[in-house]
C-alpha cells in the first residue's frame, strides 16, 4: 500500500490567527468551516480549489489567503438532524424575543400553538420569547393574542448553519452569504 505524504511549510502571516474558510462540496453545497491552514493543505494536495480569496492577506507573491474553497470530488455526507434543545432554539432565534424584538432580558421558550391545545414540541412550533410577552400571550395563539412573530419558526439545517451565520453577521465573511442561499 502506497501513502503519499506532502510536507508543507506554512508561512507566518500577520493577522491570520483563526481565519476561517468555508468548505463547499463539488456541487457548491456548504459542508463545513475549516482553518486557513487546512484549506491550503487541501489545495496543495489537489483536493480543493480556491473560490474566494482575501486580497488583503497574501501567502506568496502569487497566492492569496482563501476564504471559500470547493472540493474537487463530491463527498456524500449523511444527514443528521439537529436535536431540539433550548440552546439551539435560542441560537436559531438569535437570542431575541420573536414577538417584541428585545434581547436584553431573560428569555424563555414559547409554544406558538400552546401544548394544552395540542401544540407539539417541534421546531416549527417553538420560538424564543421574553417573559413579559410569554405571560401576555398566555394560552392563546399569536393571532388570538394580537401578537406578530418576527420570523416564522422553522427547522435549522444543522449546527454548521449557526457557525456560518455568526461569521457573516460579524462582518468577517460577508462573501459567504451567496453560498448559503435560503439560510435564515
Amino acid at each position: 500500500m502506497r501513502h503519499d505524504h506532502v510536507v508543507v511549510s506554512m508561512p507566518r502571516i500577520e493577522g491570520t490567527g483563526m481565519v476561517q474558510v468555508l468548505v463547499l462540496n463539488a456541487s457548491y453545497e456548504p459542508l463545513n468551516i475549516t482553518t486557513w491552514r487546512r484549506a491550503i493543505v487541501m489545495m496543495i494536495k489537489g483536493k480543493a480549489e480556491s473560490i474566494e480569496e482575501d486580497s488583503s492577506r497574501i501567502l506568496r507573491a502569487d497566492t492569496m489567503l482563501p476564504t471559500v474553497i470547493r472540493l474537487r470530488q463530491f463527498v456524500k455526507v449523511p444527514f443528521r438532524e439537529l436535536p431540539l434543545t433550548r440552546k439551539h432554539i435560542f441560537e436559531r432565534d438569535r437570542y431575541t424575543c420573536q414577538y417584541c424584538g428585545t434581547s436584553s432580558c431573560k428569555l424563555s421558550i414559547d409554544h406558538v400553538l400552546p401544548r394544552s391545545r395540542g401544540g407539539a414540541d417541534i421546531w416549527e412550533n417553538v420560538t424564543t420569547c421574553c417573559l413579559t410577552c410569554n405571560v401576555s400571550k398566555g394560552n392563546r395563539t399569536p393571532k388570538e393574542a394580537n401578537m406578530n412573530i418576527k420570523s416564522e419558526p422553522r427547522r435549522p439545517l444543522n449546527n454548521f448553519h449557526f457557525q456560518a451565520r455568526k461569521q457573516i453577521e460579524s462582518g468577517m465573511h460577508t462573501e459567504w452569504r451567496k453560498y448559503l442561499i435560503g439560510w435564515n
